[in-house]
Order: C-alpha cells, then structure tokens, then sequence
C-alpha cells in the first residue's frame, strides 16, 4: 500500500524500502512540486515521475541505475564525434531551452511525462541554484543538452535530449567532467536502460545507493549557477574509452 503524503508537511516522506515491488518504486502519493518538497524527496533517494491528469507520484525503485563520475565511457565512435570540432558545450546557460528540448514528444510514443507543472517546478529549483542544465551547441543552435538536480555531491539526472547524433552523450560527458573536478561521487540515473549501461551506469541495490547519497549528498556543494561565462569545446573533453578509468 502506498502512503498519501501529508500537504501540511512537506519534508516528509516514508522510508524507501516501503516502495512497492510492482510497479518497482512506487512510494507514495500527494503532496506538491514545491522546492521543499522536491529538495527533501531527493535528499532520501525519492524522485517524482507521472503523467498528464495523473496525481503527483512519487519512486525510490530498487535496484537503482547509478553512474560515478570517473567511469563514464566512451565508445570510439563518440570519441570520433567529439574530435569533429563542431560542438561546444556550456553549464546553466540556458536551462528553459533544455528542460523545454526534453519535455519535447518522442518520435517512439509521442508523449512527454514533463507535464507544465513539473517544468514550472524544475525552473524554481534552477532559480534557486540546485537544478542545473548542460548544453550542446553548433553554430549557436541549442542541439542537445540534460538537466538535474545537484544535492550537495551528488547529482540526479533527469531528462536528456538530442537533435544531432549523439549530443546528449557529449552532455553527459561534459557533466561528468564537471563532477570529477568538483569531487562529486554519484550520479543517480533513476531507471536502468542500455543507452544508460554503455556509458558506464551500473545497478546498485537501493540501499548501497542511498548509503553513497548519505555520504556525498551531505558535502558541501555547488548550489549556484554554474555558468561561468565559458565555452568548452567538446573536443576538449577528457573522456576514457570503455572498460577504463579517469583517475
């Protein structure tokens, strides 16, 4: 059975191994987008994630998809793609045109799950400094990017888009450099999937994710704009081929 989350309080939720095995994560229910809401639900390993007319729902699924930093992989052909030299890449530089890319329909079922409502929510908590964006540019045209939100050092990984090949792996790859060199230590991809699994994310039981989010997301961290007025060419990007490790 899964709780109803009480509107005069919102910091509370139940514990993550309440969640439901089927549908996998299924928390509770209730409740609002507020950024003291959203701020407590990711601090406890809990995400909201439901559809257009439905009510708020909220997950912890278990196992969960996690990636560290320093394992992101890259295959050769997106080490070949970074060295095209036609993509730069930025940080909170426009984060309504990623949020606004992702909530875009896919060409497989032709629907979104960022309902207006959760897009208005992600924008306060970017105007806050804990969402923040990544963006993919070529010849100034937004052609990919992701969004998250950071919790102390760790970070959970919303959505993603691309309109060029490959432009939300260069996203990633750009964020998880960011991450290393501000030592971030997990990066919660929510669900498991192959795209995900290629890059280097890996299961983890829910309750050794949450025990790394109880470490990392209790260090202090970034929560301001991390837009620094810099472009970093996506060739300059330090990346490590699959199967290895940047120190």
């Amino acid at each position: 059975m899964i709780a109803l989350l009480d509107p005069r309080d919102r910091t509370r939720f139940p514990d993550p191994a309440q969640a439901l095995r089927e549908p996998n994560g299924l928390l509770a229910v209730g409740g609002d987008l507020s950024p003291e809401r959203l701020i407590s639900a990711y601090r406890h390993g809990i995400f909201p994630w439901f559809s257009a007319g439905d009510p708020i729902l909220w997950w912890s699924p278990d196992p969960r998809a996690i990636l560290i930093p320093a394992r992101f992989h890259s295959s050769r052909s997106l080490r070949k793609r970074l060295r095209r030299g036609d993509l730069v890449t930025t940080l909170d530089r426009d984060f309504a045109g990623v949020i606004q890319g992702c909530a875009a329909p896919r060409e497989a079922d032709g629907g979104t799950w960022l309902v207006p409502e959760m897009i208005a929510a992600y924008r306060r908590l970017h105007a806050l400094g804990v969402a923040h964006s990544v963006e993919v540019w070529r010849a100034g045209e937004l052609v990919g990017g992701l969004y998250g939100v950071a919790i102390g050092r760790a970070f959970f990984g919303e959505s993603m888009f691309s309109r060029v090949s490959d432009a939300s792996k260069v996203a990633l790859a750009r964020l998880c450099e960011q991450l290393r060199a501000w030592e971030f230590g997990v990066i919660d991809c929510q669900m498991t999937t192959e795209h995900l699994l290629s890059l280097g994310a890996f299961e983890a039981p829910r309750a050794e994710f949450l025990t790394l989010l109880d470490r990392h997301g209790a260090r202090p961290g970034y929560d301001r704009s991390w837009d620094d007025g810099t472009e970093r060419p996506a060739g300059a990007l330090q990346v490590a081929p699959s199967g290895e490790e940047i120190g």
